[in-house]
């Protein structure tokens, strides 16, 4: 590669070129500016005002930017435009407590790489990604509002999640875990109960964060056994329908008088980890029992479409990594093809004969 005169990478393979040159009092200065592009503009439009006698002021650089500056816009904008802000203010402070007082451009790709990668072992394929993914916001945040010129994070590649494994609950555990529930989080049964029998999510059915209140009395008609969720994660309101399991749920709720505001006042079931491992459940979260929704579904025969409808998703796509078997559904329906008729009874029988018949020569 061609060197380019004054143009420099402090740090080798970091991306981030420095210039050098000399003003026109005579003074050495050196520049750090960022991509190499950049940079070689810079160091000649540095010479061009040298030649032509351009006066520098005695401090070029302003103070740079902490990821930890970075990071408390990224978290205004948050509050403002996303729904997922409350992760948001609990994923940050890992990155902050990782890069936060470091320049913003002083953090180089293998950096950011080297720290996601020590998490391994710790997080899954998912919880890495969104990490990353924050990360990500918060230098492209910086970058567009030209706080920033080097956006290291752009770089790194996010990993193909697995979703291929839905994680739902299995008929020998449900009577487990209801006992758990029944013993020591008997008040808790109906968001229980709500959650197994309308698919909702988690930000649907509680209230997640200050603006979005979650399930609310005054959108729910028990006569028509609907609830209206005027926001949900694809951004668009949607009708979820209510059985007759969940509509005694409600009923029995709203005779308590809980029949204003929010159905559920809590913001979250944190209660809910500790009853599963009471349970002795490995693997199974609050978002499971959405999977196990769907799953129960489709187990019973209804049609993926149905499926797809009742699940709020836009896309087929979506609602097929919920559309698998339990091991023991599937052996049943393979015994099926094991079910005795005339024609299978004629052909078992020719076959059982030709196996004793004798050899003619």
């Amino acid at each position: 590669m061609k060197k380019q005169r004054g143009v420099f990478e402090k740090v080798p393979d970091s991306g981030v070129f420095w210039i050098q040159y000399f003003d026109a009092a005579g003074r050495r200065r050196r520049e750090k500016v960022g991509p190499k592009s950049l940079a070689i503009k810079l160091a000649e439009k540095r010479r061009t005002d040298a030649r032509a006698g351009v006066k520098m002021p005695e401090n070029l650089r302003a103070k740079a930017a902490t990821f930890a500056k970075l990071a408390q816009r990224t978290l205004a904008y948050s509050k403002a435009n996303k729904r997922s802000y409350s992760f948001d203010v609990l994923r940050m402070p890992a990155l902050i407590a990782a890069f936060g007082n470091r320049a913003a451009e002083d953090i180089t790709r293998g950096d950011i790489q080297k720290w996601l990668d020590s998490k391994a072992g710790e997080w899954s394929q998912a919880t890495r990604n969104r990490y990353l993914a924050l990360m990500k916001l918060t230098y492209r945040l910086a970058e567009e509002d030209g706080v920033i010129k080097l956006n290291p994070a752009r770089l790194v590649r996010q990993k193909k999640e697995d979703n291929g494994r839905v994680r739902y609950l299995l008929n020998k555990e449900e009577p487990i875990l209801r006992a758990v529930l029944e013993r020591s989080y008997s008040d808790h049964l109906p968001e229980f109960e709500l959650a197994l029998m309308t698919g909702m999510r988690m930000s649907d059915q509680f209230n997640t964060d200050a603006d979005h209140p979650g399930l609310c009395w005054e959108r729910i008609d028990l006569d028509a056994g609907t609830a209206n969720l005027v926001l949900t994660k694809n951004g668009e309101s949607r009708f979820v329908r209510l059985n007759s399991r969940a509509l005694a749920v409600l009923r029995m709720l709203h005779g308590r008088g809980l029949g204003t505001g929010r159905v559920f006042p809590i913001m979250k079931p944190r209660w809910f980890g500790d009853a599963v491992r009471e349970a002795g459940l490995k693997d199974f979260t609050w978002h499971c029992l959405r999977h196990t929704f769907a799953s129960r579904l489709v187990m019973a025969g209804v049609d993926i479409r149905t499926v797809q409808e009742l699940m709020g998703h836009k896309s087929i796509t979506m609602t097929m990594r919920y559309a698998h078997l339990s091991p023991e559904h599937s052996a049943a329906a393979l015994e099926k093809l094991c079910a005795p008729s005339a024609t299978t009874t004629a052909t078992a029988g020719q076959v059982a004969a030709s196996a004793v018949a004798p050899v003619v020569n």
